[in-house]
């Protein structure tokens, strides 16, 4: 599998690492951490040092129940580090993790490569349109609701078929309009309880059935550190096994915080498969 980045094929068949930088005071992890141009550069150039083929950059908190922040307050955190990321790096491939459409274009104008949608299109309905216009790869996600409301409504009938059905509708609205390079991200910790997560995790396979290139986003999540009870911060061991899991079920992305140890898994499981 291959996804086009501002005219470069990228080969999926040996997966990829997507580095997560957020600029959010709030993300559920490294929220405020990131606030000095120097402080990103550095962490940024950490990432790609390590072996990240992406860099996830992302303005506005999707953890459960976080705080609602205007178009004109994530624009304003997130176009300034775009345009020094560029300058910075001038090769380097941005995904902006984003719901709006307007987000969206302005960043790929900037110069980003990816958009990262939460919502698949479905709390903006000018996103798929946008994404079709500009030609880039899109990764759609699942959850229900938005991030203030997600977790009340984590109720399903049949988790998997579902989600199987969501995104069949998701995959069929984009390739109406022409948009090609789709990837599938289940979504872990949006909308669904820790053993719902580990439900679709254990069946991601399943998904291959979409035939579209599989993001897995685990990294540091509740469903690792309050099943090891733990916290974020000692959650990396529990995030590095799981990865390796995924990677067996056939993910072709990983979205992580801490790069150096997804590349590791990634190679050993190219040399166990």
């Amino acid at each position: 599998m291959t996804i086009n980045c501002k005219g470069e094929l990228i080969n999926l068949n040996v997966p990829k690492v997507m580095g997560i930088l957020n600029v959010t005071p709030d993300s559920f992890y490294d929220g405020g951490k990131y606030k000095d141009e120097k402080g990103i550069i550095k962490q940024v150039a950490k990432m790609l040092t390590e072996g990240a083929s992406f860099i996830d950059v992302g303005a506005y908190s999707s953890k459960p129940g976080a705080i609602h922040v205007s178009e004109e307050e994530e624009l304003g955190r997130i176009l300034p580090i775009i345009e020094l990321l560029i300058r910075e790096f001038p090769d380097i491939l941005l995904s902006i993790d984003t719901f709006r459409s307007r987000i969206a274009k302005t960043c790929i104008l900037a110069g980003a490569a990816i958009i990262n949608d939460i919502s698949a299109g479905k709390l903006d309905e000018k996103m798929l349109p946008t994404i079709a216009e500009n030609k880039v790869p899109y990764i759609m996600m699942h959850m229900k609701g938005n991030p203030q409301t997600m977790q009340s409504l984590a109720n399903y009938q049949n988790l998997l078929v579902e989600l199987q059905y969501y995104f069949s509708e998701r995959i069929a609205a984009a390739t109406s309009l022409g948009i090609s390079d789709l990837i599938i991200d289940a979504g872990f910790g949006f909308s669904k309880t820790i053993e719902q997560n580990f439900e679709v995790l254990k069946n991601l396979e399943l998904f291959h059935n979409l035939n579209r290139p599989l993001l897995v986003g685990l990294s540091r999540k509740s469903m690792i550190y309050k099943t090891l009870e733990q916290n974020a911060k000692n959650a990396l061991n529990g995030t590095t096994a799981l990865h390796m899991y995924a990677l067996t079920k056939g993910a072709h992305i990983l979205r992580v915080h801490d790069v150096k140890e997804a590349v590791e898994c990634v190679k050993l499981a190219e040399n166990l498969m």
